[in-house]
């Protein structure tokens, strides 16, 4: 059922650290309950000569770069080579792969990133996974909670599937690109190498190799 929702069809899962615990799930928003006890598990078997712990469950690899007036909560994991700029605010649970950019002011709940992954100018990101070499454009963010607090669902192909959550914010597949100044709606499931054009409001589901324009033009690309 909806396998282009499936982590087989958005993620390469050798590209985390959540790789294994994915592939156990159906569905990627089912980790998103396992993120913080994962985050200390497999903090406990991190290479010591590689990461250095800072605080209370908080793993930074010893060539990630914080920048000053930065804020980590634990659990949390930085991957190597990964920037952590100015004023960013990883709130807790986030587990963030090498090579990647959280950028000034952009705040972190409840995540995983993939490696890759460029949240770089005011972002929110909250209970979402962004898979490899996916991007979000300034200003564009993950909105998680519906406005009347009622489970978060998603609808595709005529399916409705009731993700029996409260709080889901977005699913980025690998390579995705979302413009600048956008708001991703609770549920949003972007696919495989789809862009999501500036300014935009999305909800619901923008299957892999396809271009949010509107949300009545939702076009296929072309090489």
């Amino acid at each position: 059922m909806c396998e282009e929702l499936k982590n087989g069809s958005l993620f390469d899962l050798s590209h985390s650290l959540a790789g294994a615990a994915l592939a156990q799930c159906e569905y990627p928003w089912e980790i998103l309950d396992q993120i913080g006890a994962l985050i200390i598990a497999l903090g406990q078997e991190l290479p010591q000569d590689e990461y250095t712990k800072q605080g209370e469950n908080v793993w930074v690899h010893n060539t990630a770069k914080l920048y000053p007036n930065v804020y980590l909560e634990g659990p949390a994991i930085i991957g190597p080579r990964t920037q952590v700029r100015p004023g960013a605010f990883v709130r807790g649970n986030a587990l963030v792969g090498a090579d990647c950019v959280v950028g000034n002011s952009t705040e972190l709940k409840n995540v995983i990133l993939f490696d890759h992954v460029q949240v770089p100018h005011y972002n929110y990101v909250g209970d979402s996974v962004l898979g490899y070499h996916s991007h979000m454009g300034a200003g564009a963010i993950t909105s998680n909670v519906k406005q009347d607090n009622t489970h978060v669902t998603i609808r595709f192909q005529g399916t409705v599937i009731d993700t029996g959550r409260r709080k889901f914010g977005a699913i980025l597949g690998d390579f995705a690109e979302i413009g600048c100044n956008s708001v991703l709606n609770p549920g949003s499931v972007i696919g495989q190498g789809s862009r999501v054009y500036p300014l935009s409001m999305v909800r619901g589901v923008v299957p892999a190799g396809h271009i949010y324009k509107t949300a009545g033009e939702i076009v296929e690309k072309h090489a």
